[in-house]
């Protein structure tokens, strides 16, 4: 990895190591939580330095009501793919083509790196329809779909990368399930057990959504954030999460940043991932111009979120049922810039 990958990652653990940073004002606090209830938040816990600041359940549920979290699912396979790196399963710089066959062949195809599958920049059709309950097949499906962009030009978000993906870790485990060594080696190590996994008649999970989680629950992957990637890998392999592609530099590994603040281009990310992908505008993005710019998050449909700000020590979960967000109105307000 050069220097100029490497730089984003050098300066999130900077923060990190710059100690507690802003303390956030109780009444902003407030002010997000309520702006969150007011648009359909079914949940808001934040912690700040290992301490809650403050935890609601709006829509009647409670601590113990797991909620959906969509893509939010997709950080936790990326863990595992890095952990499967760190523990030389598999190099994200490799051809997928070294281990799926029917790639070899294809002139777009064989050129696709196991990180341009993880950083939906390898130029595979989409496929929506891969979130059916029972779509058939899934993993071989997305092998055979076709190529519509080069690889690392385009960022085409949608859950047949992730499916080729978990195919090619299947073969890497020679014989033991994706999901056991997921278990075994990430959600283990979490505190978590095993998930919904929204299972094809194959037995292929769906890795681009399907989990449930409480907010408690969700907010230990935001903890492993804090504590550099301990205790599933180390700090230089979740560095990875935060150095975008060049397709789109706000996006990889499961992770959105906000690497573009304070001058970058604020919009709704999830109207923009609506647009088909050739319509899609990265350039420049970020969540809030107002946050700092090691803010990360885990987004999924619906507004729900996991936000984590290492210079702050701060992880915030927020579950949504729909309807109008803004992540950066939310944020301004989290973080008092905004009354």
């Amino acid at each position: 990895m050069g220097l100029k990958c490497l730089l984003p990652a050098l300066l999130l653990l900077l923060a990190i190591d710059q100690g507690a940073g802003q303390r956030l004002d109780p009444a902003a606090v407030r002010a997000a939580a309520k702006y969150s209830s007011t648009h359909h938040g079914t949940s808001f816990l934040a912690i700040q330095n290992g301490k809650t600041l403050l935890e609601e359940y709006p829509a009647g549920g409670n601590a113990e009501t797991p909620r959906k979290i969509y893509s939010g699912t997709k950080a936790f396979w990326n863990l595992a793919a890095l952990a499967a790196a760190q523990d030389g399963l598999l190099n994200l710089d490799e051809r997928v083509a070294d281990t799926i066959p029917a790639w070899r062949n294809d002139p777009r195809k064989s050129r696709v790196t196991i990180r341009q599958l993880l950083d939906f920049s390898c130029g595979l059709a989409p496929a929506f329809f891969l979130h059916d309950r029972d779509p058939g097949d899934r993993d071989a499906i997305a092998i055979r779909l076709p190529m519509v962009a080069e690889p690392g030009t385009a960022f085409i978000y949608g859950p047949s990368a992730l499916q080729v993906f978990h195919h090619l870790l299947k073969s890497k485990l020679h014989g033991q399930a994706p999901k056991s060594f997921l278990e075994r080696r990430v959600l283990r190590r979490l505190h978590l057990g095993p998930q919904r996994y929204l299972e094809d008649r194959a037995g292929n999970p769906l890795l681009a959504a399907g989990w449930n989680l409480t907010a408690r629950q969700w907010a230990k992957l935001g903890q492993l954030v804090l504590a550099r990637g301990a205790p599933v890998v180390s700090s230089s392999s979740l560095a990875q999460c935060w150095r975008g592609s060049p397709a789109n530099p706000a996006f990889s590994l499961g992770w959105w940043n906000n690497r573009a603040a304070p001058s970058g281009h604020e919009f709704d990310f999830e109207s923009m991932l609506i647009s088909k992908w050739p319509r899609q505008n990265w350039k420049g993005a970020c969540l809030c111009r107002d946050a700092p710019n090691d803010l990360v998050a885990c987004i999924g449909s619906g507004y729900q979120r996991l936000y984590v700000i290492p210079s702050m020590h701060l992880v915030v979960v927020r579950h949504g049922s729909g309807g109008s967000f803004s992540d950066a109105r939310f944020l301004r307000l989290l973080l008092g810039h905004e009354r």
